[in-house]
Formats: C-alpha cells, sequence, structure tokens
C-alpha cells in the first residue's frame, strides 16, 4: 500500500522522468508473481472515500507483486482513459487500494445455465472473454454495487464490451478469481484488509 502511494508520488514529482524500482527492504514474498490491481478513490458525495478515480493493474501472474504494484500505481493514476491522469496537487485527496489476486481460472459447468451457481459475491472477481474482447470486475465491485451473480455475470460482460447476457452463449468463457483487498481509510491514514464478504453481508 505505501509502495503505491510512493511510487505515484515520486513519478508526478519528477515529471514522469523515471519510475521507481523496488526497495531493497522488500520482503521475499511480495517478489511471487501474482496479479494486482491498484485503484485510486476520491471522496464522493456521501463524504466518504467511494468514487473511482483511476484503477488498473495485471489479471495474471506476470510480474512479481512489488514490481506489479509500481506498474500499476503509475497506471492507474496516469493512464486511466477514462479520467484525466493525477496531479501532485491532488494525492492528498485520494485513497489508494491495492488488490493481490490468485490465478484466474476458468468456471467449468456442464450447462450455461449453472453459472450463477458458481459465483460468489464477495469472494469471487470475474474475467469474461469473447473472440478478442476482454472484461475483468474485481471482487469488491460487485460488493459495493450489491449486485447478485446474474447481474455481476451481465456487468462483467458489458465492461467487455459485450450484450448482457453474453455469458450464456456458447464460445464465452468465464473466469473467477479471488483477491486479498488492502486499502487506505483515509488519505495516508492507516491500512486495513478489506473484508468484503463480512462487512457487506454476503456469505
Amino acid at each position: 500500500m505505501r509502495l503505491a502511494r510512493s511510487t505515484v508520488e515520486y513519478y508526478l514529482a519528477n515529471d514522469a522522468a523515471a519510475k521507481p524500482r523496488p526497495p531493497s527492504s522488500t520482503p521475499k514474498k511480495l517478489w511471487e508473481r501474482r496479479g494486482v490491481f491498484v485503484t485510486i478513490n476520491s471522496k464522493g458525495e456521501k463524504g466518504e472515500y467511494d468514487q473511482l478515480r483511476g484503477c488498473i493493474g495485471f489479471p495474471y501472474p506476470i510480474m512479481p507483486i512489488v514490481e506489479a504494484t509500481i506498474e500499476a500505481a503509475i497506471a492507474a493514476a496516469t493512464e486511466d482513459p477514462r479520467f484525466y491522469p493525477l496531479s501532485l496537487d491532488e494525492l492528498p485527496q485520494v485513497t489508494f487500494e491495492v488488490s493481490v489476486l490468485s490465478e484466474p481460472r476458468e468456471i467449468q459447468v456442464a450447462s450455461r445455465s449453472e453459472l450463477p451457481s458458481k459465483v460468489v459475491v464477495g469472494r469471487d472477481g470475474l474475467i469474461v472473454e469473447r473472440f478478442t474482447r476482454s472484461g475483468l470486475l474485481l471482487p469488491q465491485v460487485a460488493v459495493e454495487y450489491r449486485w447478485g451473480p446474474e447481474e455481476f455475470l451481465d456487468e462483467a460482460c458489458v465492461k467487455a464490451g459485450l450484450p448482457p447476457g453474453a455469458w450464456k452463449e456458447e464460445g464465452t468463457k468465464v473466469l473467477s478469481f479471488t483477491a486479498d483487498v488492502f486499502g487506505e481509510v483515509e488519505p495516508r491514514g492507516p491500512v486495513v484488509r478489506k473484508p468484503l464478504a463480512d462487512r457487506w453481508g454476503y456469505a
């Protein structure tokens, strides 16, 4: 978490001239290859840090956690096409969240109608792939919007640029993954692990 924030601060302060390298004190476990997403939130209408400001990452374990965090933090701050790049002055007004993913696995079912029964809101994230299209939703997204499994599948299809219900069609691949999610309570504040299922009462 602290690496995500300090990376963006360093990158913006140096006018994107150089990316920081992993600290020499990085624990051994953070050199494990895992998928990583960094989410940046600003304060919403209710006064909570729940307004998306940027989110980018790597769904597959193509690099160590520490390196993926650096790359994803910079991308979330400066390359998310939905938002203008984060400024150095804005940093004290946003929170950072890091999701460390398990390796995505295709959900195996005998019938497409069984897919909703295999998705657990509060535990699973989803990836939908069809032809050249792909869309990913982190586990916390379904929890925040209080979607049921079928709606979660529909929204993952929409994220991939497909119509809702495309998960019912043969040829659409649906993968699931879990995530350990850590976030700042407030900008530069305490870091907590987010218990998605318990917090929202999902089983």
